[in-house]
């Protein structure tokens, strides 16, 4: 029988903490960064935690 391989691209994007989350790096923060203001640039440099729900698919790609 065949197994599933990693999504490469996901496993790059996305990790899993401890408990099972899936936590992620934003995006929108590589050009343009004069147009954006400190604030937006301070909050998208923070890693964020994915939703229950989108988690669940994220995590069958990286299968951890």
């Amino acid at each position: 029988m065949g197994k599933i391989k990693t999504h490469k691209a996901s496993a790059k994007r996305f990790g899993v903490t401890a408990t099972g989350k899936v936590k992620m790096n934003h995006s929108q923060h590589r050009h343009n960064l004069g147009l954006k203001t400190a604030k937006r640039k301070r909050n998208l440099r923070k890693g964020a935690i994915l939703s229950p729900s989108m988690s669940a698919t994220v995590r069958t790609l990286i299968q951890k």
